[in-house]
């Protein structure tokens, strides 16, 4: 072990040696060697790591792999760069900066640190369990019994919230509701029932004998689908803590829920740190597959299985995420459209939850062939444009919307445009699929446009990856959404300040800096926050793609 540690502790020094080096061969120090180049005259790229969708007319909107030049990079948490003729403020946490123009410097260490790392992790791995293949037919023993054991742990722990709590609370009406509990317990009955299912499966294919010949992974393919009822739980569990809190701030409550642990005898853990057990179990599967995959040997029955059940599981945490961030949006487009001027028709929520792409463009539409510039929200199933205030920048107007699910989007080639009789330049047309209803779009230059392209594939591909995997809102969570956003704007408060359009030609040329700087948040790699003022509270929109 001490051989290994020092091996590591090597390695590493190397790394930050080699790291110093390519910083140096840069003049990069400590930072400040994005300014220095700038300031020098030299041109800096950035690569965005994943996708910035505004509606702030300051901030720069980007897709994950868009290249950005960095025109200013003073400060460290909100750089201003350039995508073609758009300018803006964007988080330079979205992006990293380019070596030479080349491959970025954090990939090449990472390619350079996993390759030392795959070599001597291999050689400490020999030290620690010898070479041969019995030692690895003993540890892939010991990962098929560890999820065996804390399968079986796991079902006796859903079996005593079921009946130690659920049951008990049933018989007191005169303390909980059905709307209590459902709140309270998610659909952890249906967790239960789906678990003892699943360990049968895995006692079936699990070879008492000889474990590690077990061929388990078939039984994370067969209920690959049947994992994805955790998303209901995982999306409500929150709300669960939140009527918990409530609850156990009444005596009567904290009495009778200690009751319920002594006697079912269940360990002294409070019942909202059961109620975590159900997420935590979701999350690890994709690590006991991943250990099991690695004592698995490419020619053993179960490897292809494991293999595929671990992409499985994966998937399913990976579906489980993306649902929590959908149903957390929707706050934040309610809070968008209650900002919108003169609001017509149903609520966005009612058809949508996810924002898709926005920016400007030109539109012209039949009978009328008069060209408007508006701003287009391309949102899943629909697209609402709205009109710029002339004196008032950051406020929109209501002027319609589409119906995307009833469109083919046309690439439409340079020239004369038969429908409309007019010479086009980047453009594309929307057209129902009655014919009765045709839109021409424009953007300024050709890159936009396949930008525009691309996101109303994107637009399509969400849907019907919604439509495989049952994702909806329930009119609960729309109602509590749109209630939110009422909240956020009394009645009578204004949602913008009014400023002289000579202030907006000004700002637009001497930009300032966002009044909020962007935060790091523990759990992940967060969006910078933003500005209070008018829509800005919205967020953005679309998931984090790297």
């Amino acid at each position: 072990m001490q051989t290994l540690t020092s091996t590591w502790k090597r390695r590493h020094d190397k790394l930050k040696q080699e790291k110093n080096r390519l910083l140096g061969s840069m003049g990069v120090q400590h930072g400040s060697s994005r300014t220095q180049l700038i300031s020098d005259g030299s041109v800096v790229y950035a690569e965005a790591l994943w996708d910035h969708v505004t509606m702030d007319v300051q901030e720069l909107g980007f897709k994950a792999g868009d290249v950005i030049e960095v025109v200013d990079a003073t400060n460290k948490e909100w750089w201003w760069g350039r995508i073609m003729d758009s300018e803006g403020w964007f988080p330079a946490s979205f992006v990293r900066l380019r070596v030479n123009q080349d491959e970025p410097m954090e990939e090449y260490l990472a390619h350079l640190e996993e390759a030392q790392a795959g070599d001597e992790d291999r050689a400490g791995l020999g030290l620690l369990l010898g070479p041969g293949l019995p030692c690895k037919e003993q540890m892939r023993t010991n990962v098929i019994n560890e999820i065996m054991s804390t399968e079986r742990d796991y079902i006796k722990h859903l079996k005593d919230i079921c009946e130690g709590y659920i049951k008990q609370c049933r018989k007191r009406t005169d303390m909980f509701n059905e709307e209590q509990l459902r709140t309270i317990f998610g659909n952890i009955e249906e967790i239960y029932r789906f678990q003892r299912k699943f360990l049968k499966g895995l006692e079936k294919k699990f070879n008492k004998e000889q474990p590690h010949l077990s061929e388990i992974g078939c039984c994370f393919l067969e209920h690959q689908t049947d994992f994805q009822i955790y998303s209901e739980y995982c999306n409500n569990h929150p709300n669960a803590c939140v009527q918990l809190s409530k609850l156990m701030k009444i005596n009567k409550y904290v009495f009778f829920f200690e009751a319920c642990r002594l006697l079912q005898k269940m360990i002294d853990i409070s019942l909202d740190g059961f109620l975590l057990t159900p997420v935590q179990k979701i999350c690890k599967y994709p690590l006991q597959l991943a250990e099991l995959l690695k004592y698995t040997n490419p020619q053993h029955r179960d490897y292809k299985d494991v293999e595929a059940a671990l992409n499985a599981m994966k998937n399913v945490a990976r579906l489980i995420n993306e649902r929590k961030r959908r149903l957390e949006n929707i706050d934040k487009i309610a809070q968008w459209q209650s900002s919108i001027e003169d609001w017509e028709g149903e609520d966005v929520l009612s058809r949508s939850s996810e924002l898709i792409f926005s920016g400007e463009l030109t539109k012209l539409s039949q009978p009328q062939t008069k060209s408007q510039q508006r701003m287009f929200f391309l949102f899943d199933h629909q697209m609402v444009y709205c009109k710029k205030d002339l004196l008032r920048r950051d406020m929109l107007y209501y002027k319609g919307r589409m119906d995307m699910d009833d469109m083919e989007v046309i690439d439409v080639e340079d020239g004369k445009e038969k429908d409309f009789n007019i010479s086009v330049k980047n453009a594309l047309k929307l057209r129902s699929l009655s014919g009765d209803e045709v839109h021409l779009l424009c953007t300024k230059k050709p890159e936009q446009k396949q930008r525009w392209l691309r996101a109303f594939a994107d637009e399509r591909r969400q849907v019907h990856h919604d439509q495989e995997t049952g994702f909806t809102l329930t009119e609960v969570q729309k109602k509590q959404a749109m209630l939110n956003a009422c909240k956020s704007h009394p009645a009578g408060k204004p949602k913008a300040v009014t400023r002289p359009y000579c202030d907006f030609l000004l700002r637009q040329k001497h930009p300032s800096l966002p009044t909020a700087l962007p935060q790091q948040q523990v759990f992940m790699l967060a969006e910078p926050k933003r500005k209070t003022t008018f829509w800005h509270n919205i967020g953005r929109l679309t998931p984090f793609r790297k």
